[in-house]
């Protein structure tokens, strides 16, 4: 009889079960694999409106670096800024985004925290490169950090 039913329940899994709506999967972020793909790419020369290896904006680096990873990000940092969830510069995790006005009002510059005051992004003068959180360029022009889900 156990055998019975279980052929009864195995039939009916394999006609009905391929019937059933797949699940969208949303890829995990992971901050250890982002910021090894980032630092891959230290010296890439800056390049404005760069998306590739071949030069760099900031924000074409780092949304590359998050897709390279299975990360998907918008283009801009004013977008990007619009993502994750708001946490203090205190309590940055490495991966964190850190986010300066630079040119304009807003979000204009974008990088990512690697931990010990340092993030890494795609500088006008020097590409891609690693700079100190406490740099008195960058931290009068600090306006936040987001976290990833």
């Amino acid at each position: 009889m156990k055998k019975g039913l279980f052929l009864i329940v195995s039939i009916c899994f394999m006609m009905f079960g391929g019937l059933l709506p797949a699940q969208e999967t949303k890829a995990a972020y992971s901050a250890d694999a982002t910021i090894a793909e980032a630092k891959e790419h230290i010296g890439t020369p800056y390049k404005f409106g760069g998306t590739t290896p071949s030069g760099f904006d900031c924000s074409g680096f780092i949304q590359y670096a998050h897709k390279q990873t299975g990360y998907s990000l918008p283009r801009t940092a004013a977008e990007m800024y619009k993502k994750g969830k708001a946490v203090s510069k205190a309590n940055m995790e490495p991966g964190d985004l850190m986010f300066f006005t630079t040119y304009k009002k807003g979000a204009s510059h974008v990088g990512i925290y690697l931990g010990n005051n340092q993030f890494i992004h795609a500088s006008s003068s020097k590409g891609v490169t690693i700079d100190k959180t406490s740099n008195s360029y960058w931290s009068k022009r600090y306006i936040g950090s987001k976290t990833l889900d």
